[in-house]
């Protein structure tokens, strides 16, 4: 448990001040004693000491190696301590001996000196060295010998103050994991018809899209303990520790039953260990099998529910996700347009926002992004209007918010010649007009020549208007023409092309080669798949695995040609759109070079106006 880490952890550190302080006080005191001892002592020279002995006036003393002290009659008649360092002289005995003088030989014994001076202290400071540099690497799991302890926080009676109605987007996972809280409230109502409730759900789902936030809803909802760890704070670097951890980490949660237990990143310690044998680490595998053994040892009908996220799934381990562990797996998906509209409607009741923003038209601008994308371009369409002084947050925020999310910082003293500038222009209105124009391309919500991030000199924003799933052969050749108008505009007005169309000529070419190689789409390869996306059974990822050993060299050398040929024709498809709206483009690309950023109403006008020939 937490709080009694806390208290071990406590513990040490008091015990370790109070020796500390102990050893202080007694090397002070050691010290003054030192100090004082010499300090009461006259320091007299040799030749003083030896004059005093032939006037009768010592009385006492005791030789040394190094000192000679003893006690000598002052003029006063009083009696007083001196000191003087010693000297080779083989007469003193002789004169000490005539003048009657009490005297000693004295042992000098330095052991303790040389044993605090010599050995406490040197390798005193280096523990202390080697403390310091080792605290961070222990973090909080229990001082100096409490490495196997976990490290996971314990919520009792506080809880996360996250509830279902703070969670939009996912309805589906969300209905899954109320049946959890459910189960943990009412146990009898699933038992009494022998039913069990999963000993594992794991949460997969991209970056950003709240699976650590369900995680905490369900703690706010379901009033029962809730044991939070991530994966990474298993693993160290002394072998052994993250089995220890694990132990620890359930057997906490048995003696808090019914609890949830949340290891967030799973995949840090649940890596397959067949994924790369020739970088095993055994200390992470013996943590994985540790955690397999656990969560076959325990009861689920105690109510002990163990959840993990992971955006990884296709690297962990099949033992994992068998029934009996993670018996339920639960896909927390990239938000659909009426899923970000929620997203954004939670987030917006923080701030102050004006009657003219339109939460529908916000979901509808941002395709593809996951609940915390939409909540930063909430925070900085607020930041924004406070850097205005705006009296609340307004449409156009949110627009400039979502342009910085999506296409980067706008850069207007960025330095662009006016011949650059131009070609832009034509370039970005070739996109436009050949996406207005086809059927099967997104509609144009804003075209700009204004440059952004780190290469982009200008950008023509598409809004689907719904969700799509499903492509046709001929909306993916649409969007490739679109791609390419860019480049054939310049062809047309310049006779001649530069580099900025490097990137759309990247992205046509993947639509092309994915449409030949993964969709059977093409007349001329068949009806077969050729190259394959990587990922597991919940995510696909974008690398692309190619089935070399199974593809001929001819068939290699026919998709070249054939990724080619369409290429080709979509690019004569986009000058062919372009020269017979010609007039339309020159009048485009100069209301662009005016007004640098023109919308979806004003590119309607523009193309479906008169020309007034």
């Amino acid at each position: 448990m937490d709080n009694n880490n806390d208290k071990q952890l406590k513990g040490f550190n008091n015990f370790s001040k109070f020796l500390l302080i102990y050893i202080l006080i007694a090397f002070f005191m050691f010290y003054m004693y030192q100090y004082f001892t010499t300090q009461q002592s006259v320091e007299i020279s040799y030749s003083q000491f030896k004059e005093l002995i032939n006037k009768d006036k010592v009385k006492s003393c005791s030789i040394s190696e190094k000192y000679i002290k003893g006690i000598y009659i002052d003029k006063n008649g009083k009696k007083r301590r001196f000191i003087t360092v010693a000297v080779n002289d083989p007469d003193l005995i002789k004169d000490l001996e005539a003048h009657h003088v009490d005297f000693s030989g004295k042992i000098t014994n330095t052991w303790l000196t040389n044993l605090i001076f010599g050995w406490i202290l040197p390798f005193g400071f280096l523990f202390f060295i080697w403390w310091l540099m080792t605290k961070k690497m222990r973090g909080t799991s229990g001082g100096l010998f409490g490495f196997g302890k976990g490290r996971f926080k314990v919520y009792l009676n506080e809880k996360p103050d996250v509830k279902f109605s703070d969670v939009a987007g996912a309805d589906e996972a969300k209905q899954e994991i109320r049946e959890i809280v459910e189960y943990l409230k009412d146990p009898q109502k699933y038992q009494r018809l022998g039913g069990r409730a999963p000993k594992g759900v794991l949460l997969v789902g991209a970056p950003g899209v709240g699976k650590t936030l369900f995680a905490k809803a369900t703690a706010g909802e379901a009033g029962v303990p809730f044991i939070s760890i991530s994966g990474s704070e298993f693993i160290e670097m002394f072998v052994g520790v993250g089995a220890s951890r694990v132990r620890d980490l359930f057997n906490e949660a048995k003696k808090l039953s019914p609890c949830i237990v949340f290891i967030d990143e799973i995949d840090a310690i649940g890596k397959s260990r067949a994924f790369n044998s020739l970088t095993s680490n055994d200390e992470r595998e013996q943590t994985l099998n540790q955690l397999l053994a656990e969560m076959d040892g325990f009861d689920s009908s105690k109510g002990v529910i163990i959840m993990a996220a992971t955006n990884r799934p296709e690297i962990l381990d099949p033992a994992l996700l068998r029934p009996g562990r993670f018996d339920r797996q639960i896909i927390v998906d990239k938000p659909d347009v009426k899923g970000r509209e929620a997203i954004f409607r939670v987030h917006i009741k923080k701030i102050k926002i004006s009657p003219d923003v339109d939460v529908k038209k916000l979901a509808q601008m941002t395709p593809g992004l996951v609940g915390a994308d939409i909540a930063n371009i909430v925070n900085e369409a607020a930041l924004l209007a406070a850097r205005e002084n705006r009296d609340a947050v307004y449409m156009e925020h949110f627009e400039e918010a979502i342009e910085r999310q999506i296409a980067g910082l706008k850069k207007k003293n960025k330095v662009i010649s006016e011949e650059e500038k131009k070609r832009v222009a034509y370039h970005e209105s070739g996109h436009a007009i050949c996406a207005y124009l086809l059927p099967g391309a997104d509609p144009v919500h804003k075209i700009s020549i204004i440059p952004r991030g780190l290469s982009a000199l200008g950008y023509t924003q598409q809004l689907p208007v719904d969700d799509k799933y499903l492509l046709t052969k001929e909306e993916m050749l649409d969007k490739v023409v679109t791609l390419l108008g860019g480049r054939a505009a310049e062809e047309i007005i310049f006779g001649s092309v530069s580099t900025g169309a490097q990137n759309d000529l990247s992205r046509a070419t993947d639509i092309v080669r994915a449409l030949i190689t993964q969709f059977g789409m093409d007349e001329e390869i068949g009806l077969v798949v050729l190259e394959e996306r990587s990922g597991g059974r919940f995510l696909t990822s974008e690398g692309i695995i190619s089935q070399d050993n199974k593809i001929s060299e001819r068939t290699k050398q026919l998709v070249d040609e054939e990724v080619a040929k369409i290429m080709g024709e979509c690019y004569a498809k986009a000058k062919e759109l372009l020269l017979t709206h010609k007039d339309k483009l020159k009048m485009l690309a100069s209301e662009l070079l005016t007004k640098e950023v023109i919308n979806e109403d004003e590119l309607k006008n523009i193309m479906e106006g008169d020309n007034g020939d």
